[in-house]
């Protein structure tokens, strides 16, 4: 389902803002540059001057389409979809001689607020910012936010990573098929974004898959008056 590619591509933009990263501000959140579509965290991601590096990774596990009754039209749908936000601490971790990044295994009560406070700035942004607005036109409506601590408690082993999954209802693909092009509403949400994001570039990648197919005039028929009744 294309709209819920689109909730998360736009929540990339919304945490990453392209504006802000050309002109070099400030940005959002405690992860910075350090938000990642679809993908964990690197070696390369890691700012080895720090204790750790305060990271997101955003995924769409599940969405589903069905229609709102029996005698429901082909599109008169309901949809949903799942954004899982993944905010960790990484560091550089080591096993057998190599290095990878993982998520700092330690139970530091002030990392831990650091983590909390990273996944409270992701929810501000989406859930109340103006910025978020356009990822709100998506989501019809959060129903609830569940977080997941990464830990095997019987073992005593905690890492700073918290998995928010997003439960949401959104808007469901409505396709142009005289016209082609991207469905509705991510053709709107399209060309609302800056030119240079991320989100545009992919949502731009698939525009071109979805080809028109108008339909063929209709040239007249003739009426069976014998399968015809009066009322």
């Amino acid at each position: 389902m294309l709209s819920a590619e689109a909730v998360r591509l736009l929540a990339v933009e919304i945490l990453c803002p392209t504006a802000r990263v050309i002109a070099g501000t400030s940005l959002p959140t405690l992860a910075g540059k350090r938000i990642l579509d679809s993908r964990a965290a690197a070696l390369e991601d890691l700012d080895r001057d720090q204790d750790y590096t305060p990271v997101v990774a955003l995924y769409t596990p599940e969405s589903s389409a069905s229609l709102r009754g029996d005698l429901s039209s082909v599109g008169d749908t309901d949809a949903s979809a799942v954004l899982d936000v993944v905010a960790e601490l990484a560091v550089a971790a080591q096993e057998d001689g190599e290095q990878f990044a993982d998520a700092m295994a330690d139970t530091d009560p002030v990392a831990r607020i650091v983590l909390m406070a990273l996944c409270a700035q992701v929810r501000m942004l989406l859930e109340r910012s103006q910025a978020g607005g356009i990822w709100r036109r998506l989501v019809k409506r959060i129903v609830r936010v569940e977080y997941q601590t990464f830990a095997v408690p019987t073992l005593g082993l905690r890492w700073q990573r918290v998995t928010m999954r997003f439960h949401l209802e959104i808007r469901d693909d409505d396709f142009d098929m005289d016209a082609g092009g991207l469905p509705e509403p991510i053709r709107s949400v399209y060309e609302a974004l800056p030119a240079a994001s991320y989100a545009k570039a992919k949502l731009g990648q698939l525009a071109a898959i979805f080809a028109g197919e108008p339909l063929v005039p209709f040239t007249g028929g003739q009426i069976d008056a014998q399968n015809t009744s009066e009322t």
